[in-house]
């Protein structure tokens, strides 16, 4: 077999294995079997093929093919779009949504997923084109453990501390720790959420986190991610129950409330420790002048 079909070979195998191993339904519950796996599945061949023949089309020398590729290439923008409005499809039937800032972020990662696959398997068929398949196997399984280290992003347990806290009622005022969530007029549901509702406080450990926490859409992420893992009591109008968010104005401390199917407040504290910082939410205000001399 000719050292340019070797390579291509060695990358789209690596590169497309490598997209099977992105490929995974976790509490978001997207994608969905077995529909969206295919789609994707598919797309990710694509971008391995790409990847693996950039380096083969460059040395025969055929710059028609690279041509082709890089209009290709720019077919996976339409990946984001996809995405985004299944999401957003989707999340019009959920009792808590995922919010437009969330949806984004998930889009954007499946996007980003795909030439991550490319740059797999480019890696993979130049070594092997340079070397022999071993080479191509080692260079794509360091440049895909480099990508994912490269994209794990920061959670909230990274720039916040998230404690237990107390549930009271102020008259009809469900409030956390001093600070108000909402209205709850029945005496019934009162009741029941001092029996069964939990409560936290997220800490933000300086300005920077604090102006990301500001973040409606981070907090919208949040809860939701705290519903899917937990459940919640909530019904479909039924608001009273719904799990609740609120800032206290004076140190930037947010308070979450909600009525878990599954009372665990170990649980509740890892689920929102590990709720991922969203792009669209992130602030460095102590990366400006203006932003250190206000926190002095």
């Amino acid at each position: 077999m000719e050292k340019y079909q070797i390579s291509m070979l060695v990358g789209i195998t690596i590169g497309f294995l490598a997209r099977i191993y992105l490929l995974r339904v976790d509490y978001r519950q997207y994608p969905s079997y077995p529909h969206g796996y295919v789609t994707h599945i598919s797309f990710g061949f694509i971008a391995a093929a790409l990847g693996a023949v950039a380096i083969p089309a460059i040395m025969q020398p055929d710059f028609t093919a690279v041509t082709f590729l890089a209009v290709a290439a720019t077919q996976f923008r339409e990946v984001r779009k996809l995405e985004r409005e299944t999401l957003e499809n989707l999340d019009a039937s959920e009792l808590i949504p995922r919010g437009k800032d969330y949806i984004e972020g998930i889009a954007r990662v499946f996007e980003a997923r795909n030439y991550l696959v490319m740059a797999v398997a480019l890696i993979s068929s130049g070594a092997t084109f340079w070397g022999n398949w071993v080479y191509g196997v080692a260079g794509g399984g360091l440049a895909l453990l480099a990508a994912f280290r490269l994209m794990s992003g920061q959670v909230v347990g990274d720039i916040s501390e998230v404690v237990p806290a107390s549930l009271t009622f102020k008259e009809s005022l469900l409030m956390v720790e001093g600070i108000f969530l909402m209205n709850v007029g029945l005496p019934a549901h009162r009741e029941k959420i001092l029996k069964e509702g939990l409560a936290v406080l997220i800490k933000p450990r300086q300005d920077n986190a604090r102006a990301t926490l500001d973040n409606l859409g981070q907090r919208q992420a949040i809860l939701h991610v705290a519903s899917a893992l937990l459940g919640t009591k909530r019904e479909s109008g039924e608001l009273e129950f719904s799990p609740a968010v609120g800032k206290d104005i004076d140190t930037g401390k947010i308070a979450i409330f909600l009525l878990p199917m599954e009372p665990d407040m170990e649980c509740l504290i890892e689920a929102i420790q590990r709720v991922p910082i969203l792009e669209s939410s992130l602030r460095r205000p102590l990366a400006t002048r203006a932003g250190r001399a206000a926190a002095d």
